[in-house]
């Protein structure tokens, strides 16, 4: 991983919530932003965030979300996820993020991501596998 990387460096990404992120046991009228694509959309923030502070080889891993979803979002509207790095700890990346529609919060938490060596794990993985 590259030294570049500091406490209050920041991502942002805005999301439209299409139908694929949405669930649907409430009914057309309550397509609503589901948790687990909120969950989704976050980390995936925070990776795209990532791979421009990894050394060639590298990418990341989740490790920890701690999130608090209070406010819905309807079908087709948009919010913005804006992801802080609040600590690095040797490979691990510490991020507070906030979610907001229109300037109203509807999520906020904490996520962890661990930066691998990719054909490290690779191997780990097939040999755990293997046994």
């Amino acid at each position: 991983m590259k030294n570049d990387l500091e406490p209050g460096a920041a991502a942002r990404r805005t999301i439209t919530v299409d139908r694929a992120r949405t669930i649907d046991f409430l009914g057309e009228a309550l397509r609503i932003y589901a948790t687990p694509e909120l969950v989704r959309d976050v980390e995936q923030t925070c990776l795209d965030f990532l791979l421009a502070h990894v050394e060639e080889g590298e990418n990341s891993v989740g490790s920890a979300i701690a999130l608090r979803h209070g406010g819905a979002t309807l079908l087709g509207r948009q919010v913005e996820i804006e992801a802080r790095v609040a600590a690095v700890e040797g490979r691990s990346v510490h991020f507070d993020f906030n979610v907001r529609e229109d300037g109203r919060e509807v999520a906020s938490g904490t996520h962890s991501r661990f930066v691998v060596q990719v054909e490290r794990l690779r191997a780990k993985l097939q040999a755990s596998a293997a046994a």
